[in-house]
């Protein structure tokens, strides 16, 4: 459960990276402070920063660099890869087209998932996917530690075969945005998401992630070099029983810069419903179906 957080835990992981393999990973000192600081982000905020993580700063460029040249292409040449219900709801989605709660976002995205053929989104997207679906792995298996389990809980059966979902997300400035919508600078409404863990990499110089409190107080984000944000997801709230939950967080591009950026059975934990009493507070749920409900209400 969130708490009053006042800011967003900033958590060096190469600890953990370095042992992560190790079968006595659990018994390395570092990697011991670095689950601790994992447990009591997760406890309190749903959210923290990764530094250390291992990640090439010339690949983030060059995925950035790419995104934004898409995103200033004519529109007529970005629909090309329009997002539909036959492409598995993989694609461009134009600027108000994704829907929270009833009201229009304003940003703009190209949606990818789990590739059902290896490369069929070409190299550029599988080396950025590579490398954060291991890093995923590697924070994950910290947090399996966090809440007591073995480092692999969340893998085998539970997420070894994980059902990934990128995102590249532009969000135009306050200007373009209110011509679009007038009154509307939300560039993506409140939500939680819908999977274990998430990777936000954002754009330096603007502040925009919002993340809500126990207060309901909106707690920035801001960009930090060299970091990543990440946040539990509602599988993770599931699988911990509600140890950690998924917080509500949102965008909101006040500046006049553009910005970019399944079949699994879930259910808590028997080490995370010891921990809340042996009481099962969630009912067993389908990701695939989880995923799906998410997706077929977020689209117009």
């Amino acid at each position: 459960m969130a708490t009053d957080f006042t800011s967003i835990p900033i958590i060096d992981i190469s600890p953990l990276l370095a042992k992560c393999d190790d079968p006595k990973m659990e018994e390395d000192p570092g990697v011991y402070a670095v689950v601790r600081q994992l447990d009591q982000a997760c406890r309190e905020a749903g959210f923290f920063y990764v530094k250390g993580h291992g990640i090439p700063d010339s690949l983030i460029r060059e995925v950035k660099n790419v995104a934004h040249k898409f995103f200033e292409l004519p529109y007529e040449e970005k629909v090309k890869i329009k997002m539909s219900a036959a492409s598995g709801f993989r694609g461009y989605q134009r600027i108000g087209e994704n829907i929270t709660k009833g009201i229009p976002d304003m940003h703009e995205a190209i949606d990818c998932y789990k590739e059902v053929k290896e490369g069929m989104y070409g190299e550029l997207a599988n080396q950025w996917k590579d490398a954060t679906n291991d890093l995923s792995r590697k924070i994950l298996r910290g947090i399996a530690l966090a809440l007591g389990g073995s480092p692999d809980e969340f893998e085998g059966e539970r997420a070894g075969d994980a059902f990934w979902v990128m995102r590249i997300l532009g969000y135009p400035g306050v200007p373009t945005a209110n011509c679009l919508d007038p009154g509307n600078d939300i560039g993506c409404g409140a939500h939680t998401d819908y999977g274990l863990l998430t990777l936000v990499n954002q754009d330096e110089g603007i502040t925009a992630l919002q993340v809500r409190n126990l207060s309901g107080e909106w707690i920035s984000a801001p960009p930090i070099p060299g970091t990543f944000v990440c946040n539990i997801g509602d599988m993770l709230k599931i699988y911990s029983n509600g140890l950690y939950d998924s917080t509500l967080h949102r965008v909101v591009n006040s500046s006049a810069r553009y910005r970019t950026n399944f079949d699994t059975a879930v259910e808590p934990l028997e080490i995370c419903k010891q921990k809340t009493d042996a009481a099962k507070k969630f009912e067993r749920a389908v990701y695939g179906e989880h995923l799906v409900h998410k997706v077929l209400t977020n689209f117009v």
